[in-house]
């Protein structure tokens, strides 16, 4: 399966969804998408962008099959970015940055309940109970 077709059916496939939703969203007639996975008619530029864009598919993939077929999303890039920074720190480094992460982490928390404390606090003040 090296074809753009192909890679096509696979999105498809992998979607678990029907030729006619699938054209829908790109805004192609079925007919159309049914020669376009067939490989009777040649995927344009377009196209790509708006599988790539309306299903989260990395062009890449669409065209050469290289890498993952599905973009990462922000928060997973971040993650991966700060696991890969972490393994390059020496363990008493690593340890350091576990702890300040587990503060960071009771300090959020605890503002947050202060916070919902404070907007309960208001609301009754707005709201008397008779």
């Amino acid at each position: 399966m090296d074809e753009v077709n192909e890679r096509i059916k696979q999105i498809r496939a992998a979607l678990g969804i029907s030729q006619r939703e699938f054209s829908r969203q790109i805004f192609i007639s079925q007919n159309s998408f049914c020669e376009i996975e067939k490989g009777v008619r040649r995927v344009n530029d377009r196209i790509i962008q708006l599988i790539s864009m309306q299903f989260n598919i990395t062009r890449d993939w669409i065209k050469t099959g290289a890498g993952h077929m599905f973009r990462a999303d922000k928060t997973s890039l971040n993650l991966e970015h700060l696991i890969e920074i972490y393994k390059q720190l020496e363990k008493p480094l690593q340890d350091y940055l576990l702890e300040q992460s587990e503060s960071l982490l009771k300090l959020h928390n605890e503002n947050t309940i202060t916070r919902k404390s404070r907007k309960q606090v208001s609301g009754n003040q707005r709201f008397p109970v008779i």
